[in-house]
């Protein structure tokens, strides 16, 4: 069973621990990590989203943040972040390889498979932009069925006015434009 460490509203552990399903059973303040992997192209962004398996407790076959897990009890984030981006994608990142682009909450209740399901989580952002190629990868067969390209803000408008292909958190996706733009800016 995964345990995850209960945290305060800044994310920081309260020195308590919860099961991951009592977790989102109950709606108990946890912290999780998403990498975002992303290209330049054109002018703007590509970003890799994952497919998530039909398997899946929540948002099953919908494409979502390149790679994101909870954070277990006792570790901090940016091992966390190292570790999902090795298991989901096979990508075996360097810590100096992910840029912290900031945190973000996530909370909401939805049903999925007949269950209700709380999430309530803090979220850091990392960002991976080493040159990433999908036939390279080697996806996790029971978190993710596919892996492919967008343009970020083709997913960024789409997302504004439906949510039947992308369960990208707005404003996870929003840190990401946010650290991009900020970005170019420096370097121009």
């Amino acid at each position: 069973m995964e345990y995850l460490d209960i945290c305060n509203e800044d994310g920081q552990p309260t020195g308590e621990t919860v099961s991951r399903d009592d977790a989102h059973r109950e709606g108990i303040l946890h912290r999780t990590a998403h990498v975002w992997i992303a290209r330049e192209k054109n002018g703007g962004y590509d970003i890799l989203l994952q497919k998530r398996s039909m398997e899946k407790e929540s948002f099953p076959g919908m494409y979502d943040t390149s790679s994101a897990g909870h954070i277990p009890a006792g570790e901090e984030p940016l091992p966390s972040a190292l570790r999902e981006l090795k298991e989901e994608l096979g990508i075996g990142a360097e810590p100096e390889e992910l840029a912290f682009a900031g945190k973000f909450r996530i909370h909401y209740e939805k049903t999925f498979h007949g269950r209700l399901f709380r999430d309530n989580e803090i979220t850091w952002v990392y960002v991976y932009a080493a040159p990433v190629e999908v036939h390279d990868l080697t996806l996790q067969a029971s978190e993710v069925d596919e892996a492919r390209w967008f343009d970020l803000e083709e997913v960024w408008k789409e997302i504004q006015i439906s949510r039947k292909r992308f369960c990208v958190p707005t404003a996870g996706l929003r840190v990401l434009r946010d650290y991009l733009k900020n970005g170019r800016e420096k370097r121009n």
